[in-house]
């Protein structure tokens, strides 16, 4: 059975100056199956967004191993993990990360262009997944003409259009309301079933935990596991 994410064992150290920061201790964290819905939940500096960033291979850990979808991480080439994260791997960030100067269609058209996918073929998957999202009517509005709420739903668009196996989201309703949030997580889930996409977010918003399959608590570096 292909395992959608095996961490073993990681550490990551940072230095500031001669202080030794030890960001995550010993951790262990396995998902086997696609479609899941997981929460790395703790408070500020607990960790969780270095675990997020060493799942999504930005970084790279002091100590341990990361598979990913049956590959070694540690082992690949730089060009390896570039293809890794593009092909496999989709990200929502707390900030959204939208490109300013583009509609909401070319936003989302961008990861299908790094990927070179034909033009006719890259035009139904963008307004298919604008569709999804509740953006079809706002395809050729930019960002700063979009509610908070609505520059989400591009960003999960955006994750989504390359069809990922896995989604990793960075405190995704950290700048929406309540009922934003909630709105835009009951959409995270429904995508995630439909296309059997595995989504892990990080988060300290206890309101989320409802949300997950399984939870995974961090704290001073460390991790524990409370299954739903």
């Amino acid at each position: 059975m292909e395992k959608v994410v095996e961490i073993k064992d990681i550490e990551k150290i940072y230095y500031l100056g001669k202080t030794e920061i030890k960001a995550l201790q010993g951790v262990n964290l396995e998902i086997n199956n696609k479609g899941k819905f997981i929460c790395i939940c703790g408070p500020s500096g607990s960790g969780k967004t270095t675990l997020l960033n060493l799942i999504g291979c930005l970084d790279r850990p002091t100590r341990g191993d990361i598979i990913i979808l049956d590959m070694k991480v540690l082992t690949l080439s730089d060009t390896k993990l570039s293809q890794l994260r593009n092909e496999h791997i989709g990200f929502i960030f707390q900030t959204f990360n939208l490109i300013p100067v583009l509609t909401a269609y070319e936003n989302v058209e961008y990861p299908l262009l790094i990927k070179g996918l034909a033009g006719r073929e890259r035009k139904r998957r963008v307004l298919q997944m604008l569709e999804e999202v509740g953006l079809i009517e706002f395809r050729n509005h930019k960002p700063e003409e979009l509610s908070g709420g609505q520059r989400q739903r591009v960003s999960i668009a955006r994750a989504l259009v390359t069809l990922p196996e896995i989604v990793l989201a960075d405190e995704p309703t950290a700048n929406l309301d309540t009922r934003t949030g909630e709105t835009i997580l009951e959409l995270m889930r429904k995508i995630s079933k439909e296309h059997s996409s595995t989504f892990i977010f990080s988060t300290h918003d206890h309101k989320i935990l409802n949300y997950a399959e399984k939870i995974y608590y961090l704290r001073d570096g460390r991790i524990s596991l409370k299954e739903q």
